[in-house]
């Protein structure tokens, strides 16, 4: 199988920098396992959009794929109270 690209948003990284570190390293390991698998365990397609869903801790990690152009799109990420709600 292909390996999928990794594209972000840029509001991505203004949202890595609001979160501790430790997490953000978590976060990253577990973004880059999406290259290889975007469609791992544990992940949910979000009812309404073309988008999916992962978990890691406490945070989630909101995604969508072009499969014809081999990308995974990481649109945001956010803790899990926080990342569903209207701007």
């Amino acid at each position: 199988m292909a390996s999928y690209e990794l594209v972000f948003r840029k509001s991505v990284t203004k949202d890595l920098r609001l979160l501790p570190n430790k997490d953000v390293k978590r976060i990253l390991d577990r973004i880059r396992a999406l290259a290889a698998d975007p469609r791992p365990a544990g992940c949910e397609k979000l009812s309404g959009q073309e988008r999916f869903r992962i978990r890691q801790g406490n945070y989630r990690i909101i995604y969508e794929l072009e499969d014809f152009r081999l990308i995974v799109l990481v649109v945001k990420i956010g803790h899990r109270r926080e990342i569903y709600r209207k701007p």
